[in-house]
């Protein structure tokens, strides 16, 4: 009975991840091609504030994924599944949407 409950929770999980990895990315896709705006552009003032390292936001997906294993009760699971969205989001972003749409990745570590 105990295992049913984790899988259904997994499941559960699983679903809400990849809703939210699709709306973040259509978000995502919506500033770079609608809005025709360029992250290593807009964001280039941010550059002195972070040593010249690009702040990609799988990165803050990571952080919070990894923050989630120290946060108590009903928190803990949100945080998880808005941490790997927005990290899953980023994957997405840079190595199929931008490889297919422009020919190239575009993760820079620093900006140009």
């Amino acid at each position: 009975m105990v295992v049913f409950q984790r899988q259904k929770i997994m499941r559960e999980m699983i679903k809400k991840i990849a809703l939210l990895t699709a709306v973040i990315e259509l978000i995502t896709v919506f500033f770079r091609f609608a809005l025709e705006m360029k992250a290593g552009e807009t964001t280039k003032v941010m550059s002195a504030l972070t040593l010249g390292l690009r702040i990609h936001h799988g990165y803050a997906g990571i952080a919070v994924m990894l923050a989630s294993a120290f946060i108590a009760g009903r928190y803990k699971r949100p945080a998880f599944i808005i941490g790997a969205s927005l990290f899953l989001s980023d994957l997405i972003h840079h190595f199929v949407v931008l490889k297919l749409v422009t020919g190239s990745a575009e993760f820079d570590i620093f900006y140009r």
